[in-house]
């Protein structure tokens, strides 16, 4: 029993200093937002986040704790949504929503490869990019290298890169779908559930809207999400044209089951259970406040982790690959918006 105390205290123990202060964060974030409510207790966050993580809390070792409250929180946050949306909710977004994700990733994904080897970046450089962009940021990249056999360094770069430009898009985007769709719940989700890299971007750029866009923003970013298998499976067939396995063993990791996140299937079975079953009011109010204060957390994480200084050293030329790229993603998600006309 003391051993086994000793070993979950070893892990935990790490946790905890970027965790109570991603927690801080969250509380100061929800505290400042009674007196700014327009802008939201999730903006706060990120902002906050973003300000004290590239001045007074760069210490290494409060990574592990933020990167638990980034990632593990984030995903809790997204199984929980799931207990206060039904299927009569997706169906809203229709045959069209489908479609929109559906052409918007393919534009994105032939884009990103064509800019980028154009831009004289290699084969799993540009794989990275287009899946990352298109499907869920650095989950995406993370799913998507091995079975591409992406080096650690490439696979790296991109993630600094599709971060910094997520967090770009994600401070734009909420106010541009503002100006142009005014009041139109689904267009404005469209574009912030349809374009925004990753999940914790989709969650704060449709905070700084409202609560209901955020709920059709990431159905939007769900049916992307769920995706990821068969862009993981289209990639690794490519690159098998390409360079084709010359081993045993690289056939044989090539098996290996592919990936579809957890929350998402943690999602859908909260969604079909509440689809089935009226839930009790406060089963639908507890998972709202849990998840709400994890989103917020994680999104004060997600500012905590974004070094600047690191952006800085990827020079013009990444920059320059994932403004084109960023670009691309919003005029195309536009034009397919009134095109469709969801």
């Amino acid at each position: 029993m003391h051993v086994s105390f000793q070993s979950i205290s070893k892990k935990i123990g790490p946790i905890l200093p970027g965790l109570a202060l991603s927690v801080t964060v969250a509380a100061i974030s929800r505290l400042l937002a009674l007196f700014v409510p327009k802008l939201g207790g999730a903006t706060i966050a990120i902002l906050l986040g973003i300000l004290l993580g590239n001045t007074l809390f760069k210490q290494k070792s409060l990574a592990v704790g933020t990167k638990f409250s980034e990632s593990k929180l984030l995903e809790i946050s997204v199984v929980l949504l799931g207990a206060t949306v039904t299927f009569q909710t997706i169906a809203q977004i229709g045959l069209k929503g489908i479609g929109f994700i559906l052409i918007q990733m393919s534009v994105t994904i032939l884009g990103a490869y064509l800019i980028g080897k154009k831009m004289k970046f290699s084969d799993t450089f540009t794989l990275l990019m287009a899946g990352g962009n298109a499907v869920c940021g650095s989950s995406a990249i993370a799913s998507i290298a091995p079975a591409i056999h992406a080096e650690d360094e490439e696979k790296g770069q991109v993630i600094t890169l599709v971060n910094l430009l997520g967090t770009v898009m994600m401070l734009t985007l909420p106010f541009l779908g503002l100006f142009l769709y005014g009041e139109n719940l689904l267009e404005k989700s469209a574009l912030v559930g349809g374009t925004l890299q990753s999940v914790g971007q989709v969650v704060a750029g449709a905070s700084m809207l409202d609560q209901t866009v955020v709920q059709f923003a990431m159905l939007f970013k769900i049916l992307r999400i769920v995706l990821l298998v068969v862009v993981v499976f289209l990639f690794e067939k490519f690159m098998q044209t390409k360079t084709p396995p010359t081993t045993a063993s690289q056939v044989e990791k090539k098996k290996k089951k592919l990936p579809l996140p957890w929350y998402v299937l943690g999602f859908l079975v909260f969604c079909i259970i509440n689809s089935l079953i009226t839930l009790p009011s406060f089963v639908d109010q507890t998972a709202h406040f849990i998840s709400t204060w994890f989103e917020i957390t994680a999104l004060a994480a997600i500012g905590l982790r974004l070094d600047f200084a690191k952006f800085m050293k990827e020079g013009p030329r990444f920059l320059l690959y994932g403004l084109s790229v960023g670009s691309l993603q919003t005029v195309t998600a536009i034009l397919l918006i009134f095109l469709i006309r969801l």
